[in-house]
């Protein structure tokens, strides 16, 4: 349940181990928080929480390989980033390998940017969501995983504790195994409902002239800039709880420009091409819910907050070896779905 960027690379790696695999999305698939994102792949920031770090890591690890398989299987590019990330904001970063530079070594790196303080230069990747996903999609088509379209799923269907399927407005499908991918939707589907809601979050897009454009993610404590490779540059985000609104609030977009522009001034004349927004799936603690339920053949993989994009390649890894009965190669009891039920 959910075609974001979890539920499709957890469908593709169930299938490359024998499952046939059906997604079922309310919407277009890939189409919600996934398709928003930003795409930092920022494994030793300060706002990740230490719980979540082993997994981060060991997935920012996996990325170079997941994305080279997504693009083998889908012939198709995928922009993946490998220049770092300026950070501005650094109180605590679990990076030994960080170099801390000051402003005069910044502007050696980056000439256009006006840097606020020191900063640290973290060897992190970036990539572009939206390319993934459409890998992904065109992967899953590939290797015969059925897509079912604009299905809201109501509950699931269980008998003797045993879930055999689920329920949407229209139709049931019937299933031995059924996992929870829904995303910011997660938390609507019955009978064993998880604390998962949507965290608003808007963006935009500039473009400029090349030279404009820095070579590194710069994040602040306010605002992050991302570079892709075909002249974009994304500027986010924010983080509001205004439940299911996903209108796009004009005074907000011209907010985050402004604060591009204090970064680099030149942007300030930048273009906007498009500006959007997406609801990430947050839980009270903001970890994640991974893991099997208390009704058999139930299985959850959702709440990944702004980490979705990041986390896909472990988690599709760690619920596969779970769902096939194996042990999973990292320890996940803090993200255990019991967690949230006495």
């Amino acid at each position: 349940m959910g075609g974001g960027v979890i539920g499709l690379s957890l469908a593709l790696s169930l299938r490359r181990h024998g499952a046939k695999v059906l997604i079922i999305d309310r919407g277009a698939p890939g189409r919600e928080a996934s398709y928003a994102a930003g795409g930092m792949l920022s494994d030793r920031g300060p706002e990740l929480l230490d719980q979540l770090r082993p997994l981060a890591v060991a997935s920012a690890l996996r990325y170079p390989e997941f994305v080279h398989e997504l693009q083998d299987e889908s012939r198709q590019r995928i922009d993946l980033r490998e220049d770092g990330t300026l950070l501005f904001s650094h109180d605590r970063v679990a990076d030994a390998a960080a170099s801390m530079l000051d402003p005069e070594s910044v502007k050696q790196l980056e000439p256009q940017l006006e840097p606020p303080s020191p900063a640290l230069l973290l060897q992190e990747r970036s990539v572009d969501p939206r390319q993934i996903i459409d890998a992904l999609l065109t992967a899953a088509k590939h290797r015969g995983i059925e897509i079912a379209t604009g299905n809201a799923v109501d509950e699931l269907l269980v008998e003797r504790e045993q879930v055999v399927g689920v329920r949407t407005r229209t139709t049931t499908f019937r299933a031995a195994v059924v996992v929870n991918c829904a995303g910011a939707w997660a938390g609507a589907i019955g009978p064993a409902k998880f604390p998962v809601k949507p965290i608003k979050g808007q963006m935009l897009a500039l473009v400029a002239e090349p030279r404009t454009i820095p070579r590194h993610v710069i994040r602040t404590a306010d605002v992050y800039l991302i570079p892709r490779n075909d002249g974009r540059l994304i500027v986010g985000s924010t983080l509001e709880d205004a439940g299911f609104d996903k209108r796009v609030d004009a005074p907000v977009i011209q907010a985050l420009h402004q604060k591009a522009a204090a970064l680099v001034p030149e942007l300030g004349e930048a273009r906007m091409l498009e500006a959007w927004t997406g609801l990430r799936p947050a839980t009270p603690d903001e970890l994640p819910i991974l893991g099997r339920t208390r009704l058999d053949g139930y299985f959850v993989a959702t709440g990944h907050y702004r980490d979705g994009i990041l986390l896909a390649p472990i988690t599709a890894l760690l619920m596969t070896q779970l769902i096939r009965g194996q042990q999973p190669g990292l320890d996940i009891t803090a993200f255990s779905p019991g967690r949230f039920f006495s």
